[in-house]
């Protein structure tokens, strides 16, 4: 018997007893699954019935904007089985229940929240909130955030983009949130170019017949506003995702998805 006549007999073994053989390459990458929503300080749903609607997508980290205080997320993350969570203190605009906040499958560490004010500048204070996990041996930076609209040298995307971000020193990023800008708009363009990449440019979705707000009313429609982007250091890819359409509106948002997958070696 020569070597090919053995493998070929010891793979149609493998088979027959339903032993799984890996893809060449799955195991020098991660899988991440996130999502972000805006839930609209909790109005028009419970965090129960926002836990059911995100089951079926099997995710790893979200990132909440205008969530209540308290034990808000949490409640989302029994429902999800995901037991670790940590609410800002920054509420926006100094409104009542507006606060960012992150939900995760696994442990954070290094968390804290990153106050922005842009006097003149729209709506003030906005904030984003920030915690590092590890997935499956991989650390990621996960921010959450939401900021209002504004041009390319100030407001809040300026301060994210030359204040806080410079300042990561994880090499996975993922910053999720309610932009109140459109890709393509002068803020958005200041964000990308400190170094990340929006999901929707993988997905290869065209942005100009969608919409994220408003759900309950499309003629107010401006357009996608919430956004997940990523770092370019990371070479990072989106493989599935994108914006979650209800029958049933659960907030004047539309919650977004994406699955984006990681190689496992550190970036160059």
């Amino acid at each position: 018997m020569n070597i090919l006549q053995a493998s070929s007999i010891v793979f149609s073994i493998v088979c027959t007893m339903g032993i799984s053989v890996a893809a060449p390459g799955t195991e020098d990458q991660i899988t991440v699954r996130v999502a972000s929503y805006n839930v609209e300080f909790s109005r028009s749903a419970t965090p129960e019935q926002i836990g059911e609607m995100f089951k079926p997508y099997d995710l790893d980290l979200v990132g909440f904007d205008e969530a209540p205080d308290g034990d808000w997320t949490a409640r989302v993350g029994k429902v999800l089985g995901m037991k670790y969570s940590y609410v800002g203190k920054v509420s926006s605009a100094n409104h009542k229940d507006k606060y960012k906040t992150i939900l995760s499958r696994t442990p954070l560490e290094g968390t804290a929240e990153y106050k922005m004010e842009s006097p003149g500048h729209g709506w003030n204070p906005a904030s984003a909130v920030r915690a590092v996990t590890e997935i499956d041996g991989v650390r990621i930076a996960f921010y959450s955030l939401h900021i209002c609209a504004s041009g390319k040298t100030n407001g809040h995307a300026y301060k994210l983009a030359t204040q806080i971000l410079p300042k990561e020193t994880t090499e996975r990023v993922i910053v999720v949130g309610d932009y109140n800008n459109r890709i393509g708009d002068d803020a958005m363009d200041t964000i990308l170019e400190a170094g990340l990449n929006p999901t929707w440019k993988d997905l290869e979705i065209d942005l100009s017949k969608e919409f994220t707000y408003n759900a309950f009313d499309p003629k107010k429609s401006l357009g996608v506003i919430d956004h997940i982007l990523f770092s370019t250091r990371s070479d990072a890819k989106t493989t599935d995702g994108g914006i979650i359409e209800l029958e049933t509106p659960l907030s004047d948002h539309k919650p977004i998805w994406a699955e984006l997958v990681f190689p496992r070696k550190n970036p160059k």
